[in-house]
């Protein structure tokens, strides 16, 4: 990981560019320039007698269109994803009483984040029938134990630690 001296560095051409094009391709402005594309080109079709040639100039603008947006869009969504996985980092964290075990679920397997969630699922099904019965709901149960079990660390053969 680098340092924290390299944060807050001009971001690569690539993100500015993806940044723009995001900002700019996701208005109403746009859709309204791609409409009006697909319009005019369906206008054209009599006076070039609907040819192949004429049905493959939107197909080819349309698919190498769309090629690119995938990977705008792609890296867009995995840099938001990431600040928001930061941003619930730090509020957990900094949130007392919760439990740090749960910092950077994201790399962990699905196995284990399907334990995870069957315990909150549990946590859940416990408050909700507590609340039936009028007892109080509020607080923070323990449960770092069952966390901790959930994210128990396997071993690989020689004993070492195959996660952190």
């Amino acid at each position: 990981m680098g340092d924290a001296s390299s944060l807050g560095k001009q971001p690569s051409v690539f993100n500015r560019l993806a940044n723009s094009s995001s900002r700019l391709l996701g208005t109403a402005g746009a859709f309204g320039i791609a409409i009006a594309m697909v319009l005019i080109w369906a206008m054209t079709g009599p006076f070039f007698h609907f040819s192949d040639t004429w049905e493959l100039v939107i197909n080819t603008g349309t698919t190498i269109v769309t090629f690119l947006m995938v990977f705008l869009i792609q890296n867009t969504q995995n840099r938001d994803s990431a600040a928001i996985q930061l941003k619930l980092d730090e509020v957990i964290r900094s949130t007392r009483g919760a439990h740090n075990a749960m910092l950077d679920l994201e790399k962990l397997s699905q196995e284990d984040l399907d334990k995870i969630r069957l315990l909150y699922e549990q946590l859940a099904d416990r408050a909700r029938r507590n609340d039936a019965r009028g007892e109080a709901v509020l607080g923070t149960p323990v449960i770092h134990t069952e966390i901790m079990e959930c994210l128990e660390e396997k071993r690989d053969t020689n004993g070492s630690s195959s996660r952190y």
